[in-house]
């Protein structure tokens, strides 16, 4: 009986070691008594009088007050236009399967080779104080440290893209954000480009449906989206699309289940991937390749390259690559995950990226948007930072480490600078078409959803249509109706029948 309560009681403090909650007390048990002795950000020692009040004393004399109150304002930098909120660990990469034939790239070279990682969940359109339950498709990053530079996976939890052509991408962003007179989310945006970009209700069926709300990150899957370029030692092409696959399974919660998690704990997503992870369960991801050959691409019956679309399984079969773990949580949120700053223009030998234009649009926007919130020397912050980098960049804000020292600051020169290697390999060139992905949306509602999803998806069709504007709700009935009869139907009698009347938008709530 003793040796039970001995072990009952190990397991409770094991229990509250982990818990997030409790990382303070965890940090007070581990360090027996202060750290040290605090000092202003200029390194001075901080006298006691200056902490304990400033009244009748003179405000402009006290370094800690002033250190402490002018940093405060400044605390605070842009947040992500999307994926605003988010959470990350880091880990590793290990090679499982020998792929060298495809790639020269060195994080792929050998079976058994490890690389060092970080990954980044979010969903797309909450701001950061926002719901991890969301209705709502997620962003599934992972950066590589390799020896050639960083490479960045920078993909989602759904297999396709919303959009194939780079002109409607802010405009469809500004559908999934507050109404500029109200400042409320407003379905009649979101649903008004629907059925203005009948591409984009392929991933809404995603959405809608019961991957719309992923159990955790650790139970959510990834893809690249874009078919990326590959090129091994010989200049041969090769064409991939990634996919992450949870060992631990892929979850999904409910409506109502989301909803019920939702009033106790809005940072459900971020907490279980954190416990997780300091409880020594480690999640983990099956690195899968789809792989063609350029003779494929050329001959594919399908366009490859539209991101509205999925190359299909069976057509083109995963190969295993390799596992992804995640072993460890960021030390300081802000300096390692708010920080991190994703590119899908951070590629290494052997991967050239995407041919296709919204690949192409990425690799500027991203760009933007880390010097807009970083700087431009975002590569310089300890996370970012490649293991090596030799570069004619100068000066600008803070940080700029050693700032290239004294090595020369043009090219070409004759003075020993550092130069650039030899590449012959180039993207290929291809016609891009208008999209058109009813074929594979009729396919995923009719022959991939069971029973109980296809009814799940109607209903939350229905929730979200609910409080739309009547001509909106009657363009989305023909919709679903030409991506499938069975569907359209379903969702007009649910119209007709009123139940949706007092709904809110569940889709941004």
């Amino acid at each position: 009986m003793y040796r039970f309560i001995v072990l009952l009681f190990s397991i409770l403090v094991l229990a509250f070691d982990d818990d997030p909650a409790n990382q303070i007390e965890v940090f007070r048990k581990k360090t027996k008594g202060p750290i040290g002795i605090m000092t202003t950000s200029n390194g001075v020692p901080v006298p006691l009088r200056e902490t304990t009040s400033t009244l009748n004393t003179r405000l402009l004399f006290n370094e800690y007050l002033l250190d402490s109150i002018t940093h405060i304002f400044r605390e605070r930098i842009p947040e992500r236009f999307v994926h605003a909120k988010g959470g990350g660990a880091f880990g590793y990469f290990e090679v499982t399967h020998d792929i060298s034939h495809i790639t020269k790239a060195k994080i792929f070279s050998s079976v058994g080779k490890t690389t060092p990682i970080v990954a980044r969940f979010s969903p797309i359109n909450p701001e950061r104080g926002g719901n991890d339950l969301l209705r709502d498709a997620r962003g599934f990053a992972v950066r590589f440290y390799s020896e050639d530079g960083n490479f960045d996976l920078v993909g989602f939890n759904t297999e396709m893209f919303s959009i194939k052509d780079p002109i409607d991408f802010t405009m469809f962003t500004h559908t999934q954000k507050r109404n500029p007179a109200t400042n409320l989310f407003d379905a009649n945006m979101l649903w008004d480009f629907i059925t203005l970009r009948p591409e984009s209700m392929h991933i809404f069926l995603r959405v809608f449906g019961d991957r719309g709300i992923p159990d955790g990150y650790r139970y959510m899957p990834g893809f690249s989206i874009h078919t990326y370029q590959f090129v091994n030692e010989k200049g041969e092409y090769y064409f991939v699309r990634f996919h992450f696959i949870p060992d631990g399974g892929v979850r999904f919660l409910t409506a109502e289940q989301a909803r019920m998690i939702s009033r106790e704990d809005a940072d459900y997503c971020i907490r279980d991937l954190y416990k997780a992870i300091e409880g020594g369960d480690y999640p983990s991801w099956t690195l899968s390749f789809q792989i063609l050959t350029l003779d494929e691409v050329k001959n594919s019956e399908t366009d490859v390259f539209d991101v509205t679309r999925v190359l299909p399984i069976e057509k083109y079969p995963l190969h295993p690559v390799g596992k992804m773990v995640l072993n460890k949580n960021p030390t300081n949120y802000f300096a390692e995950v708010e920080q991190l700053a994703f590119s899908p223009s951070n590629l290494i030998p052997g991967i050239l990226g995407g041919v296709d234009k919204i690949f192409e649009m990425r690799r500027l926007a991203y760009r933007s948007a880390q010097y807009h919130r970083l700087g431009a020397n975002f590569n310089k912050i300890r996370v970012n930072c490649p293991f090596r980098s030799l570069t004619y960049n100068r000066d600008g804000e803070a940080p700029v480490k050693d700032n290239e020292r004294d090595v020369p600051n043009y090219y070409p020169n004759s003075f020993n600078g550092p130069i650039p290697y030899v590449e012959e390999s180039k993207l290929i060139q291809i016609v891009e078409h208008p999209p058109y992905n009813f074929d594979q949306a009729r396919d995923l509602y009719e022959n991939q959803l069971s029973a109980g999803e296809k009814e799940r998806l109607v209903e939350n069709i229905l929730y979200s249509l609910g409080s739309v504007t009547k001509f909106l709700q009657e363009k989305s009935v023909e919709l679903l109706s030409l991506v499938s009869r069975d569907l359209g139907s379903r969702v007009e009698q649910g119209l007709l029948s009123n139940v949706t009347t007092n709904y809110l938008d569940d889709y941004k709530k």
